[in-house]
């Protein structure tokens, strides 16, 4: 849908829930996440993202084998106490190549091709952890309406 461009990002409190899976686990986990925030008092101040601790070919295999690393954090307005599934932690900040993708999030593929040849044409290493940033929610906007900004940290 657009462009790669360059962002600065500050870190973030957030509240988050990581285990080993499918991604089909994203939702529920989210889900999960926000109630325990609400039930905590915290106030939510940005959107839900999913947190990639793998490389690209990793992801494929790990999620095929229900062992993909799955991470899902929400941004909050003050610190909550967790518990054994949940934490609430600064998400690390610093500079990202961001793309952003419209449609289902099953046909990101072309989004993340373009953002990893456009790394490689610009000489940029990855330097941690990529990020899915939902811009909008599955429930309320058809699948081909869906909003997905995808960040790299660059070294």
């Amino acid at each position: 849908m657009s462009d790669v461009t360059i962002r600065n990002m500050e870190p973030q409190l957030v509240v988050g829930m990581r285990k080993r899976g499918t991604y089909a686990q994203i939702r529920p986990m989210l889900t999960g996440v926000r109630k325990y925030i609400e039930a905590h008092g915290a106030g939510i101040v940005g959107p839900s993202t999913f947190v990639c601790h793998e490389t690209p070919k990793e992801v494929v295999r790990a999620n095929l084998q229900h062992n993909a690393d799955v991470e899902v954090v929400i941004p909050v307005s003050s610190e909550i106490s967790g518990n054994e599934e949940i934490a609430c932690y600064e998400l690390a900040g610093g500079t990202m190549a961001v793309i952003t993708h419209k449609g289902p999030y099953e046909k990101s593929a072309a989004a993340y091709k373009k953002l990893f040849a456009w790394l490689a044409e610009n000489h940029k290493k990855v330097a941690g952890p990529t990020r899915e940033v939902y811009l909008n929610d599955p429930q309320k906007v058809s699948p081909e309406e869906l909003l997905t900004e995808i960040y790299v940290p660059v070294g």
